[in-house]
């Protein structure tokens, strides 16, 4: 049935997919009562917004964001690589993968829940090879159709376990590159407690010890949604050091402060790990 969806979804200009991914938005916010409450604490926590009528614009436009986002990857899934590259209109610094490349060391991308994040690594594998690390779903019978979805180019999929590891880091040793979701909340025991927009939220520590490991060059990578469906700007911004889960946290909230409308508020990055009880009686 999900797949059926997708391709329909698919067949429809992206003007279209992103008035009804709005559309959607806002159905689930009226139905989600707790993602409402979510998105206005996390928000207000961000300190982004200086006055009450900046945080109810930001809230609203991030509402149909959020919807179009879901929509949007649904069809992303289902195109042809050739018709993805034709919705990026263009790669801001796209200089800077060259000058990383050409060091030898491999490029770790940080690609944040921050607008279309799917569109980023399909436009890098069109001309080299990027190994995304991805956490299975967990229903298994959509792991087909994310795993046919995310394969276009050169986009190698590595799990989110050891295996998928020690894949990354091959790929890192042989100066590829690789992809990472920075701001996901990490498994019990793979994380650290860290400053995130002035809260202490669970952090990994997987980025920061690639980094350290290999000397691979940092890049943040944000696929800005333009405005009625017009497609996609890539954005690549330079981060000096994530040594620390401090400072990897500091890189994403700079990242995010570029557009908090298409940031996903409605996760809950400050939820806590049963293991990471004892240490959250250290932080305020």
């Amino acid at each position: 049935m999900l797949t059926l969806f997708s391709k329909a979804l698919a067949k429809l200009p992206l003007p279209i997919i992103h008035r009804l991914g709005a559309s959607i938005g806002w159905l689930l916010h009226w139905c989600s009562p707790a993602a409402r409450r979510m998105i206005l604490a996390n928000l207000k926590q961000s300190g982004l917004c200086p006055n009450e009528s900046e945080l109810q614009r930001v809230m609203r436009a991030n509402i149909a964001e959020t919807g179009k986002a879901i929509v949007e990857t649904l069809a992303i899934w289902q195109w042809s690589q050739q018709k993805a590259l034709s919705m990026v209109k263009v790669c801001h610094n796209l200089h800077l993968v060259d000058e990383a490349l050409a060091r030898g060391k491999g490029i770790i991308f940080l690609t944040p829940h921050l607008g279309c994040f799917e569109i980023t690594s399909i436009y890098y594998a069109a001309q080299h090879p990027i190994t995304v690390l991805f956490r299975p779903p967990k229903k298994s019978w959509l792991s087909p159709i994310i795993d046919v979805g995310r394969s276009k180019g050169q986009v190698i999929l590595a799990p989110a376990n050891a295996q998928g590891v020690r894949a990354i880091l091959q790929a890192l040793k042989a100066g590829e590159a690789v992809g990472i979701l920075p701001d996901q909340v990490p498994n019990e025991g793979e994380g650290e407690w860290a400053d995130f927009f002035g809260k202490p939220a669970y952090t990994m520590t997987l980025a920061s010890k690639l980094a350290e490991k290999t000397g691979a060059t940092i890049l943040m990578a944000f696929g800005e949604r333009l405005a009625n469906g017009e497609g996609y700007e890539i954005h690549l911004t330079p981060v000096e050091s994530i040594a620390t889960p401090d400072l990897l946290n500091a890189a994403i909230a700079t990242q995010i402060a570029q557009k908090p409308e298409q940031y996903l508020w409605r996760y809950n990055r400050y939820k806590v790990r049963r293991d990471s009880l004892k240490k959250s009686e250290k932080t305020p």
